[in-house]
């Protein structure tokens, strides 16, 4: 069979986007994503980190709090922009790999690559050296990040994507008061001979370990080989996905409708694609929105030990109160697993910008443990609903055949302003205090509001094949 007879279906029958859409939620599915979600763990639990050791890094003289320039390397600020500058590489120069080579085999390459990163950092003992495996790892998440969120919204059904990867969200989000215990429990001791911030990074790298068997039974996405010419896989794969959902439900399946539009199989994307038509705008507001959601994720959440002990709480309490802040961190994506196809995503997005601004001006300001508490978790709560929505979002907003590319080069702008957020805080915290920190997140936070709120379409409900049209 030729390429152009291999590549061209019958307008009788559907697609196996069509057939996929019209599946019900069931275990299964939420099997998958967990397991999918599980790479993630590890992601988040490695990007969260820094925040939790940064006292133990500080304390042991490996780094300082401050900063003496933009690229000082003994300040705390580039343990962190190492590792924002190699997700944006990642990101923007590896992000194609995930078109190229498929969701399921970048996935397990990525997952390895930041764990065996992670643990070799682990044993370094100058900032140079820490900082050069840190961009290593950082290299191996920015691939990882866009690969999950390309993989889950190409394998479940449209009317269930934003619940599905809110689920995903909130089991990864699990990672964070995990590793902010570990912290608790390990930074202020030596065990074995090893400061116990270097015993979180070890347990951090386990991914590497796990990969073998979670990639053990996760399909190739079937969109993507659709998109590939490889139609008689991708139907194999839908033919297995449907054989359990009827086994799981015992039901039969909906008809699937058909499309014209969808009869020829995707030629190859080219990244031009997303300066063009209607993804233009969607480009420019995500890469925006992007470049300064990083202020109040990571410019709050990588920064909480210091800013607390800055304003001076002790270090042991400081550790406690980012510890119990922490455990707020599930709920944000259980509200947005609640509300993913409740309230429209971009609006939701809007929403948790402002509680970000508004709470995180007050967390600045006060000094009382209860209300340090209320208000830090509120902005934490707010952030990670934030995450849970917006990875959503912009996996949803471009065709298979670029999505992985384009969400790779939007998501970018997040990992350059990440470099430099450290930087910016450090500055801000040397010569301004805590508050000043917070008037730079909440100005972040209202572009945000803007941006979104101006260029944002609505995607709740709307089929992926619709929605790049």
């Amino acid at each position: 069979m030729n390429m152009r007879q291999e590549n061209v279906r019958s307008p009788a029958e559907p697609t196996v986007s069509a057939r996929l859409d019209c599946l019900p939620p069931t275990r299964y599915f939420r099997g998958l994503v967990a397991r999918i979600a599980i790479g993630g763990w590890f992601e988040f639990y490695e990007m969260f980190m820094a925040a939790y050791i940064s006292l133990g890094l500080i304390g042991g003289g490996l780094y300082r709090a401050t900063t003496e320039g933009l690229f000082d390397v003994n300040g705390f600020a580039s343990f962190l922009g190492s590792f924002f500058a190699g997700m944006f590489i990642g990101t923007v120069a590896l992000g194609g790999l995930t078109d190229r080579f498929g969701r399921r085999a970048v996935f397990t390459v990525a997952m390895v690559t930041y764990s065996l990163a992670t643990f070799v950092a682990a044993f370094q003992t100058s900032p140079e050296a820490m900082d050069i495996w840190r961009f290593f790892a950082g290299m191996g998440i920015g691939v990882q990040l866009i690969t999950v969120d390309t993989y889950i919204s190409e394998l479940t059904p449209h009317h269930t994507r934003g619940r599905y990867m809110a689920f995903s969200i909130l089991v990864i989000l699990t990672s964070v008061p995990v590793v902010a215990v570990l912290s608790y429990l390990l930074v202020p001791l030596t065990v074995l001979g090893l400061d116990g911030w270097r015993w979180v990074m070890i347990i951090g790298s386990a991914g590497s370990v796990l990969v073998w068997f979670i990639r053990r039974g996760l399909p190739e996405s079937p969109r993507w080989l659709e998109s590939k010419g490889r139609v008689e896989e991708a139907r194999a794969i839908v033919d297995q996905i449907e054989r359990r959902v009827i086994a799981e439900t015992g039901q039969p399946l909906q008809v699937p409708a058909i499309s014209a539009d969808e009869v020829a199989v995707e030629a190859g994307g080219s990244w031009m694609e997303i300066w063009k038509g209607r993804y233009l705008k969607r480009t420019v507001m995500l890469s925006i929105f992007n470049f300064f959601q990083t202020f109040g994720v990571y410019g709050f959440g990588a920064w909480v030990p210091v800013l607390l002990y800055t304003k001076g709480i002790t270090l042991t309490h400081s550790l406690l109160y980012t510890m119990v802040i922490a455990f707020a961190t599930p709920l944000g994506a259980l509200g947005a697993m609640y509300f993913a196809e409740r309230w429209q995503r971009k609006w939701q997005l809007v929403g948790c910008a402002v509680v970000v601004a508004v709470c995180g001006v007050m967390f600045g300001m006060v000094r009382e443990p209860a209300l340090i508490l209320i208000f830090g978790s509120a902005v934490t709560i707010a952030n990670n609903w934030l995450i849970g929505i917006f990875h959503t979002y912009q996996a949803e907003l471009y065709p298979t055949r670029i999505r992985a590319r384009a969400v790779g080069f939007v998501f970018s702008w997040s990992r350059v302003s990440s470099i430099f957020v450290g930087f910016w805080v450090a500055a801000l915290l040397k010569q301004s205090g805590v508050p000043a920190v917070f008037v730079l997140i909440s100005s972040a936070m209202l572009v945000i509001v803007v941006m979104v709120g101006l260029l944002g379409p609505k995607t709740n409900g709307i089929r992926l094949e619709e929605l790049s049209q």
